[in-house]
């Protein structure tokens, strides 16, 4: 065999050996992942949120979530309806971040909005922050449905400005 050959062959297999350690999932990130699993699944329900006008709006939403990537990402599907017409179109990823210890909820809207928000996780219930002064909380309440609610922090109090209840598909 010429040498070239055989330089060809080894570094195919060190590239293989290489990729295959790279496989292994983050064992970090699926321990994370699984405090958030309760969200998994396909849901369906309703909610409201206050409007620019102070007044509460209605819609209809459905969240389709996902564990992807050997369950070391989250990924977040859902859409709106409000009177017939598409109020809420959003797809996420939650992922575990190592160097920084909180959960990064990526967000893309299909206005073109989006962004990387902090989550955590405290007593079962998930929480993301858009910024220092809007929270979401996410969790499964007693009657097994998800359940988020909005909150807007106005001098020191939070004010809830959003909420959906959803039951679980079967």
């Amino acid at each position: 065999m010429k040498p070239k050959f055989i330089s060809a062959l080894i570094l195919i297999f060190l590239s293989m050996g290489i990729c295959a350690q790279e496989l292994i999932p983050d064992s970090t990130s699926q321990a994370e992942l699984a405090k958030i699993q309760f969200m998994e699944g396909k849901w369906k329900g309703s909610g409201w949120t206050l409007g620019r006008d102070g007044l509460k709006h209605e819609f209809e939403q459905t969240e389709n979530v996902r564990m992807k990537l050997d369950a070391t990402i989250m990924l977040i599907e859902g859409l709106g309806i409000s009177k017939g017409v598409v109020s809420h179109n959003a797809l996420a990823v939650i992922s575990f971040n190592k160097e920084k210890g909180h959960y990064n909820f990526q967000s893309w809207l299909s206005n073109g909005r989006g962004g990387v928000f902090k989550g955590e996780v405290k007593d079962n219930t998930f929480y993301w922050y858009p910024n220092e002064y809007i929270r979401y909380i996410i969790y499964i309440n007693d009657n097994g449905q998800w359940y988020e609610k909005g909150e807007m922090n106005r001098g020191g109090n939070w004010t809830q400005f959003f909420e959906m209840t959803l039951d679980k598909e079967k």
